[in-house]
C-alpha cells in the first residue's frame, strides 16, 4: 500500500521529517518493488520500525517503507532453537510467538516497543557480561539489496557478509526476514538494591563478570546506585513473580505516573530536581522475585526521554562514571533522569559496539523537554577520552572520520556497502555523516 508522505516523527520526538511518499509493504516481494520502484525515479528508500531510535538512522525524506505489516513468525525449529522472523515483528511480540515452541531469547533490553529489524540494525544489546547483544544471536537473515534483489545471508550462503549484515545501519538493504539462535525459555531471579555509589563502581567489574545479567542506574545528585541483579534459572524452578499491586505501584504510579510528573516539574524548576532524586533513590531499589526472562528483562518506558549511550573498554567504565559525576557537578546541571550502566562481551561483528573487547555501557537520559546539548557534548567528550563508540541508534555527533579509528572493521563494512549498494539507494543524511558518502 502507498501514500503520500505525512510528517513523521520518533518517540522521543527529536527526529521528524515528511517523507515522498510511505509504503507498507506486507511481502518481501512488496519491498522489492517498492525499491526498484524508487530506483527508477531516483527516490531513496528507508525502512522504519517503531520509531525508537534516537538518532536520525530511520529518517526517510524519500520513500519511507513502514515495516510493521511485515511481522510474524515464519520458521522455527525446536530441535535447533532457531526461528525466523519477518523484519517488522516487535519485540513485545516474540514471548507468544516463542512459547509453543519452550524457546526465549538470550538477552533482551530492557524496551520491546522496537522491531526485531530495527533493534538488530542499530545494535541493540541488553546486559551480562559473558552475553553478546542481539545482532550476536543472528544466523542467517534476507536483504533486499539496492537493485532490488533478494540476497540470503548466513553461515553457509555468502558467509563472508555475515560480519557486516548483523549490525548494517539500514546502509545494506531493507532486512526482511532474520533467524535466530534461541535458548530454552528460563527463568530469571531479580534482585534490586540501593547501595553506595562508590561500592557500586569499585566492584562494577567483577559484578558484571560474575553475574548473569548486572546493572545500575545513578540518580546524579545522590551517593546511592539502584542495581539489579538477575540470576538464570530453569523454569522448573518455579515463579515468584512480585505481586500485581507492586508492579503497578513500582511500575507505573512511580516510574511512569509519578515521575513524568516530577520531570515536568523539573523542566519548569530545575533547583527542585536533586530534592526529587533524593526521594527517588529513597523509594526505590529494594524488590526480590522470580519470574520469565521478558518479564524481568522489560521495564516499560510511558516517560519520553532523549538518550546517549557510550561503550566503553569494560575496565574503564567506574573511571569515566565519576568524571561524569564531576562534570555534573562542576557544571551546575540539575539532571532528573538516571544514569544507566551496563555490561556486554566481545563479539565479532563489524559495526558492533562490543566489537573485540568485553565492553561497559554508559547511558544518560534527559526529559523529551529539556535541551540535552551541553549535557550529551559534555558527556560524549569525556566518552570519548576513554575510546568510546556511540550507539548508533542514539544521540550523538561522531562522523566517519572520526569513527574509523574505533572500529577495526570500518572501511571492510564500506567495501560491503559499495558491493550491495553502490547508488547509495539506502542512504540519509545521518548514514552520510557516520560513514561518509
Amino acid at each position: 500500500m502507498s501514500a503520500s508522505g505525512a510528517l513523521w516523527r520518533n518517540w522521543a520526538r527529536n527526529q521528524a521529517v515528511t517523507p515522498v511518499r510511505v509504503e507498507r509493504p506486507s511481502t518481501a516481494a512488496a519491498v522489492q518493488r517498492a525499491v526498484v520502484s524508487a530506483g527508477k525515479v531516483g527516490l531513496r528508500v528507508k525502512a522504519v520500525g517503531s520509531g525508537h531510535s534516537f538518532s536520525g538512522i530511520a529518517l526517510a525524506p524519500g520513500v519511507q517503507l513502514d515495516l510493521l505489516d511485515l511481522a510474524g513468525l515464519i520458521d522455527a525449529d525446536p530441535a535447533s532453537g532457531q526461528v525466523t522472523l519477518a523484519a517488522g515483528t516487535r519485540l513485545f511480540e516474540l514471548p507468544r510467538l516463542l512459547r509453543p515452541y519452550g524457546l526465549a531469547l538470550a538477552n533482551m533490553g530492557d524496551v520491546d516497543r522496537q522491531t526485531i529489524s530495527g533493534a538488530l540494525s542499530t545494535g541493540t544489546h541488553g546486559t551480562g557480561g559473558r552475553f553478546g547483544g542481539l545482532a550476536t544471536h543472528i544466523v542467517a537473515l534476507t536483504l533486499v539489496t539496492g537493485d532490488g534483489s533478494l540476497l540470503r545471508v548466513s553461515e553457509t550462503e555468502n558467509a563472508e557478509l555475515l560480519a557486516a549484515a548483523r549490525i548494517g545501519l539500514g546502509a545494506l538493504g531493507i532486512v526482511v526476514d532474520v533467524t535466530l539462535q534461541c535458548v530454552p525459555a528460563y527463568l530469571l531471579h531479580s534482585v534490586e538494591a540501593a547501595e553506595p555509589l562508590e561500592e557500586v563502581l569499585d566492584s562494577y567489574l567483577d559484578r558484571s563478570e560474575r553475574s548473569d545479567h548486572f546493572e545500575f542506574f545513578w540518580f546524579p545528585h545522590t551517593e546511592t546506585a539502584l542495581t539489579k541483579t538477575n540470576t538464570r534459572l530453569p523454569l522448573e524452578s518455579g515463579r515468584s513473580p512480585a505481586g500485581r499491586v507492586a508492579r503497578w505501584v513500582d511500575g507505573e504510579l512511580l516510574a511512569n505516573g509519578a515521575y513524568r510528573g516530577i520531570c515536568a516539574l523539573g523542566a519548569a524548576l530545575p533547583a527542585t530536581v536533586p530534592r526529587f532524586n533524593r526521594l527517588a533513590t529513597r523509594f526505590s531499589g529494594q524488590r526480590e522475585f522470580t519470574d520469565v526472562s521478558h518479564r524481568v528483562f522489560v521495564t516499560n518506558r510511558a516517560v519520553r526521554f532523549q538518550e546517549m549511550e557510550y561503550a566503553l573498554p569494560r575496565a574503564l567504565v567506574p573511571a569515566a562514571l565519576r568524571e561524569v559525576q564531576e562534570l555534573i557537578a562542576m557544571r551546575g546541571w540539575n539532571i532528573s533522569f538516571p544514569v544507566e550502566v551496563r555490561s556486554a562481551a566481545a563479539d565479532d561483528v563489524w559495526l558492533s559496539t562490543a566489537n573485540e573487547r568485553d565492553t561497559g555501557y554508559i547511558a544518560v537520559h534527559r526529559y523529551y523537554r529539556e535541551d540535552p546539548a551541553a549535557y550529551f557534548q559534555g558527556v560524549e567528550a569525556i566518552m570519548r577520552g576513554h575510546g568510546g563508540r556511540p550507539h548508533w541508534g542514539k544521540v550523538h555527533d561522531r562522523d566517519a572520520a572520526s569513527l574509523r579509528a574505533d572500529y577495526p572493521h570500518f572501511d571492510d563494512f564500506l567495501s560491503v556497502r559499495d558491493r550491495l549498494d553502490p547508488e547509495r539507494r539506502f542512504n540519509n543524511s545521518y548514514l552520510e555523516r557516520v560513514l561518509g558518502r
